[in-house]
Parts: structure tokens; sequence; C-alpha cells
């Protein structure tokens, strides 16, 4: 039986949130699934952008206000968002209690980020125009 031990999780830290992969193609037995849980601090926001993955987030603790499609909806915990492929979407933990949330997506799903953005801590963030594999879902 394949199994993903704790201890290879993989941690990829940015400005605007912490990602924990917990299953994916680089970790050994995930094929076509990556799962990675979200950590966002109150007052964080991750950058507009699109993914050409569906993406299923599931809130475990706390809340987000997540614009998706020039449609922006409330979640808490035990809410799920099902996020379709191409829509423009940013999530924006403006609660007291911030956001911890597992996702669910295709492996390898790329993302485009809309505005220009510098490199972060981990080189994780794109420039304009430009489309990459994030880490946590790698």
């Amino acid at each position: 039986m394949p199994v993903i031990r704790h201890a290879e999780a993989r941690r990829t830290e940015t400005p605007n949130a912490v990602m924990t992969t917990l299953a994916s193609p680089t970790q050994g037995p995930a094929g076509e699934l990556a799962v990675w849980r979200v950590a966002m601090r109150p007052g964080q926001a991750g950058p507009e952008h699109t993914f050409d993955a569906e993406q299923v987030w599931t809130v475990l603790e706390g809340g987000a206000r997540i614009d998706l499609g020039g449609e922006a909806v409330t979640v808490t915990s035990g809410d799920t968002v099902v996020m379709p492929a191409g829509l423009p979407r940013q999530v924006f933990c403006d609660g007291p209690e911030g956001l911890t949330a597992v996702v669910a997506s295709r492996a390898g799903g790329q993302v485009r980020v809309r505005e220009a953005a510098g490199p972060d801590a981990d080189g994780c963030a794109v420039r304009d125009g430009e489309r990459l594999v994030p880490a946590w879902i790698a």
C-alpha cells in the first residue's frame, strides 16, 4: 500500500501563505493528483491568478473571502469551494482566525499571475505572462 509519511511532506513558504505538500508525483506514489495544505495568517492575501486545472478547497479552520471569476464568496470551517480551471481567483484571509485548508488538484497544473510579480522567498512567483507549476503541486 503506497504511503507518504508525514516526514516526507514538503513545506513551501511564500509571502502570502505556507503550503505543505501532502501528496504529489515528486513524492512517490501520487500519479495524477496533488494534495496540499494552505495556511494563511490574518491579513494575508494571495495574488490574483488563474490555474489551468480545477481545484477543490476544503476549509479546515478559520475562513477567507475568495474572489472567483468576478464573484466574491466567504467560506468558513467545513465549507468546500470548487474552483473551475481558467477562472481568475484571489484568496483574502481578512478574518481574525486565519485560514487552514486542504486543496486537491491535478498534479502539474500551471498557474499564471495576472500582475507582474517578482520572485518571492522560494522563487515561486512568476512575472506577468509566464506560467509555472508551483512547487507544492509538482
